[in-house]
């Protein structure tokens, strides 16, 4: 067999413990070595217990190395793996790189930057409109965003940046060709078309708890730098913010509600030393990229208001507010607040949120 069908051999044995794979590589001089070894081999040189290489004997055996490669070209999935071109630079050298991986659509074009947005799944609507807001104006300056296509914040970013019409990368915790999160099925067909789909795990792998931790390290390692926007104070967002400082990439945070548990990881991450991002221009600018890429605002059409649309709209901003506080807040009477926020979200001003909440939507 050469290197290439090994490398694909052992990622669909062993996916997902990639240091493990590099030990058993080193041992045996090279993936194809290692696949070529016998079951006494795999105890004396591999360092398995005689059940544990039994079982991975008969477990490569049900392997079809020429039925996956076909499976591959059908389902449109490059595999790449450490070594060879089409395998991403920015992995080449990080601590316990991924030995392959699985691709749909294409990581990078031309070599251009990336940042990674990542944060809570139980995300507030101030968390979810920072992150599609922050993800959309770098995708307009040319960056690459990478998220982990989780919900919450990942999706949101993943969203930012396919409204902005830019590139955007989702590592997943499953196979590529495995609908994860559900929901999310439109937005995956999308970022395939426009950006990459990545994955360490074979097709048809379904998530587990572990494979998310596992997959966070790819996340950071692809980025040259991670934002954290909204991380309670177990997320596994710190989980990555820890892989990039490990990697040597920036750690960013944007500041959140001090009353908020959601906000409690990233804010202590700032107390920290990360650095607090309140646009995308701090994020380029802490990256060094500022003199490279401008953030463009997006040309927002002009659109006429009458007089209490314009009131109302005024009063609003990413954190949501009640029927009941614009009232009291314009002075104008509910029937008129109802109307001029009916024709407000009519014209893509204004976004309401589920228990009657209004944020702005630009």
């Amino acid at each position: 067999m050469e290197e290439r069908e090994c490398f694909l051999g052992w990622q669909m044995l062993i996916p997902g413990q990639s240091k493990r794979l590099w030990h058993l590589f080193e041992r045996f001089g090279s993936p194809v070595e290692a696949w070529k070894s016998t079951e006494k081999q795999l105890v004396a040189v591999g360092g398995f217990t005689a059940d544990g290489a039994r079982e991975l004997i008969l477990r490569r055996r049900g392997i079809n190395i020429e039925a996956e490669l076909a499976l591959l070209e059908k389902k449109g999935v490059k595999f790449v793996h450490h070594g060879e071109p089409g395998y991403p630079e920015a992995l080449e050298n990080i601590f316990d790189p991924p030995p392959g991986l699985f691709i749909r659509g294409t990581i990078f074009y031309n070599g251009s930057p990336a940042v990674a947005i990542v944060g809570s799944r139980k995300a507030t609507s101030y968390g979810l409109t920072v992150a599609e807001k922050l993800a959309g104006d770098l995708a307009r300056a040319g960056i690459t965003v990478v998220s982990g296509m989780a919900q919450g914040i990942d999706t949101a970013a993943h969203k930012g940046v396919l409204s902005a019409g830019g590139r955007t990368v989702a590592v997943l915790g499953c196979g590529v060709d495995v609908p994860y999160p559900r929901e999310n099925s439109r937005v995956r067909e999308e970022i395939a078309i426009s950006g990459a789909l990545v994955s360490e795990f074979p097709l048809m792998t379904i998530p587990q708890p572990w494979h998310f931790p596992v997959r966070n390290r790819i996340i950071s390692g692809l980025s040259g730098g991670v934002v954290i926007v909204e991380a309670a104070e177990r997320s596994g967002a710190l989980i990555t913010a820890d892989f990039a400082l490990d990697q040597g990439r920036e750690v960013l945070a944007v500041p959140g509600n001090v009353t908020s548990y959601l906000s409690r990881g990233s804010n202590r991450l700032i107390r920290q030393g990360a650095c607090p991002v309140q646009d995308a221009g701090d994020i380029l600018e802490e990256l060094g990229l500022d003199r490279l890429f401008r953030v463009e605002e997006p040309a927002v059409p002009r659109v006429k208001l009458s007089p209490e649309e314009d009131v109302v709209k005024k009063l609003l901003s990413v954190e949501p507010v009640t029927l009941d506080q614009l009232v009291d807040s314009s002075g104008l009477p509910a029937q008129k607040v109802l109307v001029a926020l009916t024709f407000l979200e009519m014209k893509g001003l204004v976004r309401q949120l589920p228990g009657k909440l209004y944020i702005t939507n630009k």
